[in-house]
């Protein structure tokens, strides 16, 4: 279930925020979302998921506009996670991941088994019992993404995911997000943290005011000269197993 861009173009407050941005996502790859503030990472996100109409070109699911498909549907197939991470509602941890549920017709087991899978992945049971608002900003991000999970959706969309995760939270979230795509799952980051885009993505997007600098495989988007043109730093490499990962040393 292939996801293409065709000459995507959004304005946002008399602003081009995405201009003319084609390309394709391929299912069973973690595909991650690179760039300075305000380059578009949040509003690429928010079309592909069918949330924001573009003023120009269209967002295709198999060849289906994501804007047309029924709005169970495109529930059930792409998965949201925003970026601010809010919960409107002081539910119980376990009742906000039940509502990943909603758009499917499945027994009470079933959704069961998705819940109690989806806090397991995330390591959120330890306060299924608790209310939202009382948890702190990492444990909330993690039930928000269970959340998603538990809808077992074709397409995992998430702004930020690790943003407030402590360092053993992240790689954690970096292996599930892997899981979910070696499982057969499309799944689309936007991420800041370059070393964790390294290990968590199989292909990269690097934008720079809201046009594509680069795109393909990680490796090949994620060097030297693209990050020094889009971000303005110099990297150098580390060793990670066999092979070396970028990190920013200064200013380009």
């Amino acid at each position: 279930m292939e996801l293409t861009l065709d000459g995507v173009t959004v304005r946002l407050g008399g602003r081009v925020a995405l201009a003319s941005v084609s390309g394709s996502l391929r299912p069973g790859r973690v595909t991650a979302v690179l760039g300075p503030n305000g380059a578009g990472k949040s509003t690429l996100l928010r079309a592909v998921a069918g949330l924001l109409g573009p003023d120009a070109g269209a967002v295709r699911l198999d060849g289906r506009d994501v804007r047309d498909l029924p709005p169970r549907e495109r529930a059930r197939t792409i998965g949201y996670l925003p970026q601010d991470g809010t919960a409107h509602w002081n539910l119980l941890a376990r009742e906000l991941v039940a509502l990943g549920r909603l758009p499917h017709r499945t027994t009470p087991a079933e959704d069961v088994a998705a819940v109690t899978q989806a806090l397991a992945l995330t390591d959120a049971a330890a306060f299924v019992d608790r209310p939202v608002l009382t948890l702190s900003g990492g444990e909330r991000a993690r039930v928000l993404l269970a959340r998603v999970l538990a809808g077992r959706p074709r397409w995992l969309l998430a702004d930020e995911p690790l943003a407030s995760l402590d360092p053993a939270h992240a790689l954690d979230m970096v292996a599930r997000l892997r899981e979910a795509a070696a499982a057969g799952a499309g799944v689309l980051l936007v991420v800041h943290d370059l070393l964790h885009a390294q290990r968590a993505a199989d292909d990269a997007v690097l934008l720079a005011g809201g046009r594509v600098l680069a795109a393909g495989p990680a490796e090949q988007v994620l060097t030297p000269d693209h990050l020094a043109r889009a971000f303005g730093v110099r990297v150098a490499p580390i060793a990670d197993g066999a092979r070396n990962l970028w990190v920013p040393i200064g200013r380009a």
